[in-house]
């Protein structure tokens, strides 16, 4: 490997902490520290994950050429610390009280030279570059528009461009924080009762049983009137929040402004009741972010004629915006970064390093996003023993579990390479039948312990995907939502959201063989190609990453089965 080219990217400074190993152009292994500190969307220093990449690489840290990080610390601390401070009383408040996080940032270097050992180049690039990078360089698209939205990167809240022959030209990034289609989300999520940048998800599924066409209380405005009040558009890719309804820019975790709670009355706290106004509130939101959006990529399909769409950022795990941009037909296909918040930063990172030292990189459709952790047959079987549960060894493992859930049983099923981003996609992912429905409030209430109204997606084969959903192209990483053919609901109910839509994955051979054969056997004994897939986890924890977690998960809620490597658990 001497004469190969070696990056490494990292995202840390925010949530998300991660880190990509790439080789001669190709992702090696991408993982994220929350699977090794056990703290969902974790803002820990990625060490643990930087270990595992060049583990799964089989290099050191010095045969790295280089490690860029993600975000341009000393662009951020200018604009985001020291310029505002200068011009606001109020923001010198968040300088001093973020004092020792600006200290973390400013030695950055200097600690991961420490706790590494790497004595190469280091680099800091824009964030938002990176998330561009991320998505369109695996999208298999020569020449598309590529976006990006989210919180905040450096200080811009998202970005437009192009990609073409293999480089990126930026058209736009003129929306800056507090302006943030990212940060409005996660406003209202604070809002409704949940925590922000973490259960941004579960307001999407809260959506589709509000109408955003109401009107509200003691108002003559609709819900959706007063949210494009909230997020107005001032020219074809601008756009602005309006900061009397917002604080998030003024205080520390105060999101919203009284004039907000004057129209729409107190917040939710964590575990009351979710009532009609807070399903319009979320239904409202949901849509105008929808237009923003769209209105935006309509524009830019008619000025810049690409045919093809790269998306990422935090906003583009909004799968139902991710629909609704399909349904549109503004192009003729989209990719969706499976990464796409900021854990995809390091994706981006690493590529954008091979970029500036080669100065063109090829594109190429690289979908396979199973880039983490993976344990050997005698490394299961040891953590097994240890557990002192029984177990067997199937001859016919694929036809045993396939019986399992056509019986109903829900299973835990745990094989090769751990996925890179927040969705399980048939290696750490807990699977069941899609009927009867109750099967999906079983697996809400009993096994994930989170909220009954969140919804569960449909991993189908591809080749049937026509059949049963209304999709024209692929959507491996479950990141598109769509709308189930008529016929086929009452087939697969357990995985049908209350607006009809379903967040399906489309599995084939090539991406993913044994959990492909899997729903093959399921389809044989009960002639539905599809299996509900959720991710191998509780509420508010991470994916599991290990034999151990795995064991541990599944002994500790009500899971029936799970399916380890070779090997069956049973209780």
């Amino acid at each position: 490997m001497k004469n190969k080219n070696k990056f490494i990217g990292v995202n840390f400074g925010g949530h998300d902490t991660s880190a990509t190993l790439l080789i001669d152009d190709n992702i090696v292994a991408a993982c994220e520290q929350e699977r090794f500190d056990l703290l969902k969307h974790s803002r820990s220093f990625p060490l643990e994950a930087i270990n595992e990449c060049l583990r799964i690489g089989k290099i050191s840290i010095n045969d790295i050429d280089e490690i860029s990080f993600g975000t341009d610390i000393f662009d951020l601390i200018r604009e985001v610390y020291l310029k505002p401070a200068l011009q606001d009383e109020s923001r010198l408040k968040f300088l001093i009280k973020d004092i020792e996080k600006i200290k973390i940032f400013l030695n950055i270097e200097k600690r991961l030279r420490e706790l590494t050992g790497f004595k190469g180049k280091v680099n800091f690039l824009r964030h938002h570059m990176c998330h561009l990078a991320s998505t369109y360089y695996p999208s298999g698209f020569n020449n598309a528009l590529v976006v990006s939205y989210d919180g905040m990167g450096e200080y811009e809240t998202g970005m437009i461009g192009v990609g073409k022959n293999g480089k990126i030209r930026v058209l736009h990034d003129k929306v800056h924080y507090p302006h943030s289609l990212g940060l409005i989300y996660s406003a209202i999520t604070f809002y409704l009762g949940w925590k922000h940048h973490c259960d941004e998800g579960i307001i999407m599924g809260l959506a589709p049983f509000g109408d955003y066409n109401e009107n509200i209380p003691k108002q003559k405005k609709t819900y959706l009137d007063v949210f494009r009040d909230i997020i107005y558009q001032t020219s074809p890719l601008n756009y602005k929040i309006n900061l009397d309804y917002i604080s998030y820019h003024k205080k520390r975790d105060v999101w919203i402004s009284e004039k907000f709670t004057s129209i729409f009355g107190p917040k939710r706290e964590y575990g009351g009741k979710i009532t009609k106004n807070f399903k319009n509130i979320a239904a409202a939101l949901q849509k105008r972010i929808e237009e923003v959006v769209i209105s935006q990529l309509k524009y830019c399909n008619k000025k810049y004629n690409q045919k093809k769409l790269c998306i990422s950022g935090g906003v583009g795990l909004n799968c139902s915006l991710n629909g609704k941009i399909v349904e549109s037909k503004i192009f003729d296909e989209i990719f969706v970064q499976p990464a796409s918040g900021d854990a995809g930063i390091s994706y981006g990172a690493a590529l954008l390093s091979s970029l500036k030292n080669k100065n063109k990189l090829k594109v190429s459709k690289n979908h396979n996003f199973y880039l983490g952790s993976s344990f050997q047959t005698n490394e299961i079987l040891d953590s097994i023993k240890k557990s002192k549960q029984k177990f067997e060894k199937p001859r016919d493992l694929l036809i045993k579990v396939a019986n399992l859930l056509s019986e109903g049983k829900i299973v835990a099923w745990f094989q090769g390479k751990s996925e890179f981003g927040p969705r399980a996609l048939g290696n750490r992912s807990i699977l069941s039948r899609p009927f009867p429905e109750t099967q999906r409030d079983f697996i809400n209430k009993k096994v994930k312990f989170r909220e009954s109204f969140r919804p569960f997606a449909p991993a189908v084969l591809n080749e049937m995907r026509e059949e049963f959903f209304e999709i024209n192209q692929e959507s491996p990483h479950m990141l598109i939502a769509c709308n189930v053919k008529p016929s086929m609901k009452k087939k697969i109910p357990a995985v049908v959201h209350v607006d009809n839509s379903c967040r399906v994955q489309t599995v084939t051979f090539e991406s993913n063989e044994k959990f492909y054969l899997l729903i093959k056997e399921f389809y044989a004994i009960t002639k539905c190609p599809v299996l509900l897939n959720t991710s191998f986890n509780v509420k508010g924890q991470p994916i599991v990453n290990t034999p151990k977690q795995a064991i541990d998960c599944f002994l500790s809620t009500n899971l029936d089965v799970l399916c380890i490597g070779e090997y069956l658990l049973k209780k």
